[in-house]
């Protein structure tokens, strides 16, 4: 995942403080694109992390008596092959892409990322060849091809995991959950989606460490790690929210497109990804559409708004604003 086509218009470097970011949240406020993205993004968000509240049913909640039923205020949106109501299985899949989305960021490229960027383009030299010669492998290797790898040689390991895990706990129910297939993807995109971020970050700090407050910090004894994360990164904060929020969009997309490929979230585990693969054989396209409708309009409308809120705030951030 790359960043590199909008957050490198970014805002200069030194110009972030709580009224700012007030001012840009005002900004934003009276953007109806960015309104109604936002507005996109929480509902869906929400609804995923509110599943087991908002949801009428079970995911996997079968009635092979009411298999494609039509609408109904029973079933808002219908049923499947199976029996099981439309609306739960998208509120489930919007759960599902919560997590891996966030945890693939937060562990990729919030934490690998913005690190290796700052120790990259603060020390350079050897640290920071290494740290881009690393980055330029993995970017140039094809992203699909290294997945169904790690997929097929280290999926049961990772089920060998958690079941000694369960032995351990003495319980039944973390493999049952799902939570193997959601750990082997989101570590999976978390491999690759620092990249984009940890060049975004070191090409900033190349240029802020030549800074007169960096060089007073360094002259006042500060500890290369204040200078790291209490001076620099903070510096590239307006950086982060653009490229943050685009590697959300982007890790959703890529957890769905694995999945559809079968290499990402198993079945009965709901996902966008099953929803889709499920329903898109011919005869279900042409029988029930509704089936493959509805998961993709979900997925595009949330790409779509994690995209175009991308553009604003890079527009509304941009030194040209000023």
């Amino acid at each position: 995942m790359s960043f590199a086509r909008t957050a490198s218009e970014v805002l200069r470097p030194d110009d972030i403080a709580p009224a700012k970011s007030f001012r840009l949240a005002r900004r934003l406020v009276k953007r109806p694109v960015a309104v109604v993205a936002i507005v996109i993004i929480i509902i869906i968000y929400g609804a995923g992390i509110f599943a087991p509240l908002v949801a009428p049913y079970g995911f996997n909640k079968t009635d092979f008596d009411d298999r494609f039923a039509s609408p109904s205020l029973e079933h808002p949106l219908g049923t499947d092959r199976l029996g099981r109501d439309t609306l739960s299985r998208l509120i489930w899949s919007a759960q599902t892409t919560v997590i891996i989305s966030a945890a693939a960021v937060v562990t990729g490229s919030l934490v690998f990322g913005v690190t290796a960027g700052l120790i990259s383009g603060y020390f350079g030299g050897r640290t920071d060849a290494v740290i881009m010669r690393i980055a330029d492998t993995l970017f140039s290797v094809p992203t699909i091809l290294l997945l169904l790898i790690i997929n097929s040689t280290m999926k049961g390991r990772v089920d060998a995991l958690f079941r000694d895990i369960e032995n351990f706990l003495g319980t039944d129910w973390i493999v049952s959950s799902g939570l193997p297939s959601y750990f082997l993807v989101f570590g999976a995109l978390a491999i690759f989606g620092w990249v984009g971020m940890a060049r975004l970050v070191r090409s900033q700090v190349l240029s802020l460490k030549q800074s007169a407050f960096v060089t007073s910090a360094e002259a006042s004894g500060a500890s290369t790690k204040r200078i790291l994360f209490q001076h620099l990164l903070p510096n590239v904060a307006n950086l982060l929210i653009v490229a943050l929020t685009l590697s959300l969009g982007a890790a959703a997309v890529a957890e769905v497109g694995l999945t559809f490929l079968g290499i990402g979230v198993q079945p009965p585990h709901p996902s966008f990804g099953v929803m889709i693969f499920e329903s898109a054989g011919v005869t279900n396209v042409r029988e029930h559409p509704q089936l493959l409708l509805f998961p993709a309009a979900v997925i595009s409308a949330l790409m779509l708004s994690f995209n175009l809120l991308g553009d604003v705030l890079t527009e509304e951030m941009s030194p040209r604003r000023r």
